[in-house]
């Protein structure tokens, strides 16, 4: 009987880290198309949101500093920020954004 139950952990722990993995390349994804709807991938940039973070999420972000004003890299900032994970963070944060260009 041990057998059948350490398949199922085993089961259970690889779908665990496939979700994980999962999660990570959804972000990916979503910050590579953040920024190809917003923003020049050559250029690059420096974007401080001030957000509030609560249940994992982030919230009622607003640009505090951006390097290049005008190029869309405020907008694709935003727009990653939405689905960034917070973890157990809550308050008020500053979340820097350095997008290095030349892509």
């Amino acid at each position: 009987m041990k057998y059948p139950i350490a398949f199922a952990a085993g089961i259970a722990g690889s779908l665990f880290i496939a979700q994980a993995a999962s999660a990570a390349g959804g972000f990916e994804d979503q910050m590579g198309r953040c920024l190809q709807q917003h923003a020049n991938t050559r250029d690059a940039a420096q974007v401080m949101l001030e957000c509030t973070a609560d249940a994992g999420k982030l919230s009622a972000c607003k640009v505090v500093e951006n390097s290049v004003a005008g190029k869309g890299f405020d907008k694709a900032a935003m727009c990653i920020a939405e689905k960034l994970p917070m973890g157990a963070k809550t308050g008020t944060v500053k979340v820097p954004f350095r997008f290095p260009g030349g892509a």
